[in-house]
């Protein structure tokens, strides 16, 4: 009896270790058919340009509210529908939800990860037989990424601090949905440690770097994330002074309200694609491939992120 009760409990060992050890484990994949998925419904027809306010945007919505439920992430709010408070048009929202941190201080302080799913609809006057902008570039790229930290941080549960997964509508008329939450979260004492922005992430860059970072000076975010990554990840490109890209992003929003390290992670650097705010921003014209590999490449440095020590992301005086 006693050798088969030490046998048991051996055996009750080795599963709890084995657990734990997939719980941690780095060899985490991202799954390159869950990329394709999401990108290619989101840019599709069906969802007609994804303006903000429209069926289209709905369609979007109600397929990343699904990914939140998958994966038991909870909405921030009463629903995973924050409507907009700076939007006339229509009735348009963002889609937030969170993953409360296992620390029991860090779990205080939230890491926001965002993208914005609103593109600009269908041209009214179109010169050629292809009207819908469907906006696969930007930003169903970086949705996809987002869904895609969705699916890891669901899957791992390894998250130190809180994160809260935002997508956000109105980016395209002024950053309203970001500008709408941010302010929103300000009043209520929202505790940000940093915010990270994906913008554009469908096309890579041929150059010695996977990504830039937007707001460079602005934080030691970017060079954090190298350290992170253990190799030169991501740097400073010249354009995003050039085209104040820092400020054009929803990224922005954030750093206005809070002041914390809050920055946009992308791939277009005006070279590698031809189709910004064309017809012709399709799914067909993504690297499916390359995508996948920067979603990959960023999951760890975001682990790490949201599981480094207290002040280790900083803004820069």
């Amino acid at each position: 009896m006693k050798k088969i009760f030490l046998l048991a409990l051996s055996l009750g060992c080795i599963s709890i270790s084995c657990a734990q050890k997939k719980k941690k484990s780095a060899d985490y994949k991202v799954d390159q058919k869950s990329v394709e998925a999401t990108l290619k419904f989101l840019s599709s027809d069906e969802l007609k340009g994804r303006m903000s306010g429209s069926e289209g945007l709905e369609k979007a919505a109600v397929y990343l509210e699904d990914i939140f439920v998958k994966n038991g992430v909870k909405p921030y709010f009463a629903t995973f529908k924050d409507t907009l408070t700076n939007y006339d048009k229509a009735t348009t929202y963002n889609v937030v939800g969170y993953i409360e941190g296992t620390d029991p201080v860090l779990k205080k302080e939230f890491v926001v990860l965002g993208a914005h799913y609103d593109h600009i609809g269908v041209e009214a006057n179109p010169t050629g037989t292809d009207s819908i902008y469907n906006g696969a570039n930007d930003d169903a790229s970086g949705t996809t990424a987002v869904a895609e930290m969705v699916n890891y941080f669901g899957k791992m549960k390894n998250n130190k601090r809180s994160v809260l997964f935002c997508f956000f509508s109105g980016e395209e008329e002024g950053l309203l949905g970001s500008r709408s939450l941010a302010a929103k979260l300000k009043k209520q004492d929202f505790n940000l440690y940093t915010m990270l922005e994906f913008e554009m992430v469908g096309v890579p860059m041929k150059r010695d770097i996977l990504a830039y970072v937007t707001g460079w000076g602005t934080s030691n975010m970017g060079d954090k994330m190298n350290e992170y990554a253990g190799k030169k990840l991501v740097g400073y490109l010249d354009v995003e002074m050039k085209y104040q890209l820092f400020r054009r992003s929803d990224n922005y929003s954030f750093y206005n309200e809070f002041h914390k390290p809050s920055q946009t992670v992308c791939t277009f650097d005006f070279e590698n694609f031809d189709y910004y705010h064309h017809v012709d921003d399709e799914y067909e014209n993504m690297n499916l491939a390359s995508m996948t590999s920067f979603i990959q490449q960023m999951v760890p440095v975001i682990a790490k992120m949201v599981n480094a020590p207290a002040g280790d992301i900083v803004v820069k005086k």
